[in-house]
């Protein structure tokens, strides 16, 4: 235990994690599918063996993708660069800034028992999935209260930010420069987000209102000063979706379609529930959704993902300071 580690508070970044090499894809996917809070594959009892079969039969696929983005999930890389970005932002005496994964390392329990080690007292939770999902900031949030039950630690959660001023300017900044090089108004936006299975917004999920909000202010924030752009022609589409389920409508796939068969040329997707690229903005979209967009006559671009962007960092250094008063 250390005096500067009494003194300080503990931000904890957390996020989803992913594999950190190709061999680490097919327990990473095994760690996914055992979560209960993102899909109950039958009684309890059988969740883990179906889990297993599942990541057996989906690894090499999925490998065969994280190969085409270099071979690994950046996701590790830049949420470090993150944590270190909004450790430099925040005064280094006061706040400490950590990582923790929910499906790969760092895991949150060990996490936990470094900051513990510590001595730190006081934490922070600030996950980093802007819009709260049972199925992700639920799932995140359960495995780090489970973790910290008896560990004496004092945690304030920040579960959900879709509406932060701060972070509406961060999106549209980034939006703002990306659209800039088509001519005039001649593009629509795509806002991409994760999808979920219909049945859990059926039962009360707010993912989907707090992603339409999200597109709501930015697209408000777009219309204005400096940024200027008027009567923005947009859609909300859905990606990644898993298993025969129905999934939140419409699929982005489907939506590029449509609109390529109406006449549009130009395409400028945001992936808006992501806040770092990962396997859906490096694959998903940058090589599928780019490569079907080709077939159809159609240019497009993605909008830079948010990654260490200026005004990101100072997002979460308002929501930091924000929930330390």
């Amino acid at each position: 235990m250390t005096d500067k580690g009494r003194d300080s508070t503990g931000v904890f970044l957390l996020n989803l994690g992913g594999p950190d090499s190709i061999q680490a894809v097919r327990p990473f996917l095994y760690n996914l599918f055992s979560d209960r809070d993102i899909i109950r594959l039958g009684p309890a009892f059988v969740q883990r063996p179906v889990a297993w079969l599942i990541s057996r039969l989906r690894s090499k696929k999925t490998e065969e993708m994280y190969r085409a983005i270099g071979g690994k999930s950046p996701i590790l890389d830049i949420t470090r660069a993150q944590a270190a970005a909004l450790e430099t932002a925040l005064d280094g005496s006061r706040f400490r800034v950590f990582i923790g994964m929910r499906y790969w390392h760092p895991f949150i329990k060990d996490t936990i028992r470094a900051v513990t080690a510590e001595g730190i007292r006081h934490v922070i939770a600030l996950s980093l999935y802007p819009h709260y999902s049972k199925a992700t900031t639920g799932s995140t949030l359960n495995e780090f209260k489970r973790h910290a039950r008896d560990t004496g630690l004092s945690v304030r959660y920040v579960d959900r930010w879709y509406d932060f001023p701060p972070y509406i300017e961060a999106l549209a900044d980034l939006i703002a420069k990306g659209t800039a090089g088509f001519e005039g108004n001649d593009f629509h936006i795509i806002y991409s987000a994760h999808g979920l299975p219909e049945s859990l917004i059926r039962a009360g999920d707010p993912y989907l209102d707090h992603v339409k909000c999200t597109v709501e202010k930015v697209n408000t924030r777009l219309s204005s000063p400096p940024y200027n752009i008027p009567d923005i022609k947009w859609e909300l589409s859905f990606q990644s979706r898993v298993g025969p389920v129905r999934w939140l409508q419409p699929s982005t796939e489907e939506t590029i379609e449509r609109l390529a068969g109406g006449g549009c040329r130009n395409l400028f997707v945001v992936p808006v529930s992501f806040v770092s690229d990962h396997i859906e903005t490096l694959y998903e979209i940058d090589i599928l959704y780019r490569a079907m967009a080709e077939k159809y006559g159609v240019t497009l671009k993605r909008c830079e993902a948010l990654n260490t962007s200026e005004k990101f960092i100072n997002a979460l250094k308002e929501l930091v300071v924000l929930n330390a008063a």
